[in-house]
């Protein structure tokens, strides 16, 4: 990254917060913003979109409910804007990144790299791995590389990817962060 956007990333203010019943419009708006592409190229009306998408958002949180139970959905805001979602499971020997989405316009400007370095650095404090799946079409699967995942499985749509803590305690920031 460059000098000047570690300005502009350090400039602004991320912050995390529980979501409540009351996000529930803006995480569907989150989710519908991350399959606007998709669903344009299917010549669907929007209404037929907007049905689409909020029933694949509903049967997505009822999978991650089931799946994991101790989940939380978080809206992420820039600069007390919100901009996105994450769900994260904290297991009794794991974290899992279940998901981050940012809105258009907040992607590509390591936002979700400093949201992952925060779990990277409670991942090291904890001792614990931090492990996620990705669309292997997704480009942020090239961001997880770069930050030290490891690919562990999947299969043909997804693969699993792991980061470990360093034996040791290997600087983190140095690891990781290249700092």
């Amino acid at each position: 990254m460059a000098s000047t956007e570690n300005q502009a990333a350090s400039a602004r203010k991320i912050s995390v917060r529980p979501a409540s019943a009351d996000d529930s419009e803006f995480l569907i708006h989150v989710y519908a913003s991350i399959r606007r592409d998709e669903m344009a190229s299917w010549g669907w009306s929007p209404a037929q979109q907007s049905s689409f998408v909020r029933m694949q958002y509903d049967v997505r949180q009822r999978g991650y409910a089931a799946a994991y139970p101790a989940a939380v959905v978080s809206v992420v805001s820039v600069d007390g804007v919100p901009a996105g979602s994450i769900i994260i499971f904290r297991g009794p020997a794991e974290i899992r990144l279940l998901d981050i989405s940012l809105l258009e316009e907040y992607r590509g400007h390591g936002i979700g790299r400093d949201l992952i370095a925060t779990l990277l650095s409670e991942a090291a404090r904890s001792n614990f791995p931090l492990r996620l799946n990705v669309l292997r079409s997704n480009r942020a699967a090239h961001l997880y590389e770069r930050l030290g995942f490891v690919a562990k499985g999947g299969d043909a749509m997804y693969c699993e990817m792991e980061w470990a803590p360093a034996p040791g305690g290997e600087n983190f920031e140095a690891r990781v962060l290249g700092e």
